[in-house]
């Protein structure tokens, strides 16, 4: 019993000892800005700094795409999945931390049993076959003097933080792919319109020709041209209808419905107003507000811990076992004077020889903290470039939008002069018709500059991270 109790106290004492390197977050890069030249976007303002609203798809001023956001984010199975996967994580962290607790147990034990004959004592055992009744209670406790089971504990908190993160990491892919397919889709029906009026014109375009070929004013290589620019509008159709149609689908499956219901919401350009006022985080910020980011940090730390834990296994355990309790013929009688029994053992186990296990899953836990910090770098890495990348695309949407509005307000310049010629009888009505399909070409490409914009200014707003921290229920944890 005395070296027990030194034992039991030498446990105690050594405790607070936890082996193993503590996770230090690493550093933001030393970087000042996403680009090497300043952005020349003239028709968004870029706010440094500014703090990014948790709902940030109501940027867009469009009612229905924040009703269509709301529901996918309520119903949408890889949202259940990923709350599933969190509550998971946490579970089994709070299950590990019961090992910092004495493990308690009871049990009765009721035998029947014979003695041989020759092995029985007449004096002893009044009768052959016997019962006894055993009731105990056994209580185990084993010291976590290296700190083995609380870094496990920390590996397993830092896994429920990845989760965590990915939960907001797949809220916010959610989200900007909900945006994305929407304004396809008003981008698609833009188009379709603007093609359908093509088809139109060149119909009757088409009718002119060919009076024009039968009163011998033009050749037949004219009429089969305008057949052939017919056929070429009327085939550029389907794809888009089949986008549209796909695009539909997309977004019902992303709101978490089935392709057998139509959506409640339909979008057409009209429905968006596009933000002048975009928020710009510091790149000092951006490792904190990338959910992606701070998901590869978690597991790094994650990894830092289990050096910890696989250091810990090649050191001494020490454990305590005590038992209580009370054995008798009868039930009734175990609560009798004289029937009652108890034990307390302590136990030190040093691994001596294991073929060298226990020093390669060491080095392995090592390995696993060096790869998981090379993932975490390559993550930021490419966080920043998402970032940059969707500045240049902001940049150049910009240009592509200035040359596309210029191209149609030409064409509607040119269509009014074709219009007032006609009412005058300066032109024919076949060259109105010509205007009047070249304006709405470049309707099309004007769509689709747009289109690309609020695309890209989704993409701004994900590469960002979106907002997550200001969610009531998720605050951004401090720098540090």
């Amino acid at each position: 019993m005395r070296c027990l109790g030194i034992y039991v106290l030498a446990g105690l004492v050594a405790t607070s000892c936890t082996v193993g390197p503590d996770f230090q977050r690493p550093a933001a890069p030393a970087v000042k800005n996403y680009y090497a030249k300043p952005l020349a976007v003239d028709n968004q303002r870029f706010i440094e700094g500014a703090n990014i609203p948790a709902q940030w798809w109501e940027s867009f001023h469009s009612a229905p795409l924040n009703a269509l956001v709301q529901r996918a984010l309520a119903a949408n199975p890889n949202i259940d999945a990923a709350r599933a996967a969190l509550l998971v994580a946490q579970e089994t962290a709070a299950a590990q931390r019961a090992a910092f607790w004495p493990q308690i147990s009871t049990n009765l034990t009721p035998t029947r049993q014979k003695i041989a004959d020759n092995l029985s004592s007449p004096l002893n055992t009044p009768t052959n076959p016997f019962s006894l009744q055993t009731a105990q209670v056994n209580v185990g406790y084993t010291f976590d003097v290296f700190g083995g089971t609380r870094r496990q504990v920390e590996s397993l908190e830092a896994q429920a933080e990845f989760q965590r993160y990915e939960l907001e990491a797949a809220r916010l892919s959610l989200a900007a792919n909900i945006v994305t397919a929407a304004v396809q889709e008003a981008s698609l029906r833009s188009q379709i319109a603007a093609l359908g009026k093509v088809v139109t014109l060149q119909e009757e375009m088409l009718g002119l020709t060919r009076r024009q070929a039968v009163l011998g004013g033009l050749a037949e290589a004219g009429v089969i041209s305008q057949e052939v620019a017919l056929a070429q509008s009327r085939a550029a159709l389907p794809p888009l209808q089949k986008q549209l149609a796909q695009t539909r689908d997309l977004l019902t499956a992303l709101a978490g419905g089935f392709p057998d219901k139509e959506l409640g919401q339909s979008f057409d350009l009209e429905h968006f107003e596009l933000p002048k006022e975009l928020p710009l985080s510091l790149p000092s910020t951006l490792v904190e507000q990338r959910p992606d980011v701070r998901a590869a940090e978690a597991m790094a730390h994650a990894a830092s811990a289990q050096i910890g834990t696989a250091f810990a296994n090649m050191l001494p355990q020490f454990s305590i076992n005590a038992n209580i309790g009370s054995v008798a013929a009868n039930i009734g009688d175990l609560l009798k004077n004289g029937n009652g029994f108890w034990s307390v053992a302590g136990n030190i186990t040093q691994p001596i020889f294991e073929g060298g296990a226990l020093s390669h899953h060491k080095s392995a836990a090592e390995a696993a903290y060096y790869q998981a910090m090379a993932q975490y770098r390559a993550t930021v890495i490419t966080a920043f470039q998402n970032v940059a990348d969707t500045l240049h695309a902001l940049e150049q949407d910009a240009n592509a939008l200035h040359a596309a509005m210029a191209a149609e307000q030409a064409a509607s310049r040119s269509l009014s002069i074709a219009r007032r010629q006609v009412e005058l009888g300066d032109t024919s009505r076949l060259t109105l018709l010509n205007t009047e399909q070249f304006y709405e070409q470049t309707v099309v490409s004007l769509v689709q500059t747009q289109m690309n914009q609020y695309a890209d200014t989704a993409a701004l707003f994900q590469a960002l991270g979106g907002g997550w921290w200001n969610q009531t229920a998720l605050p951004l944890p401090p720098e540090g």
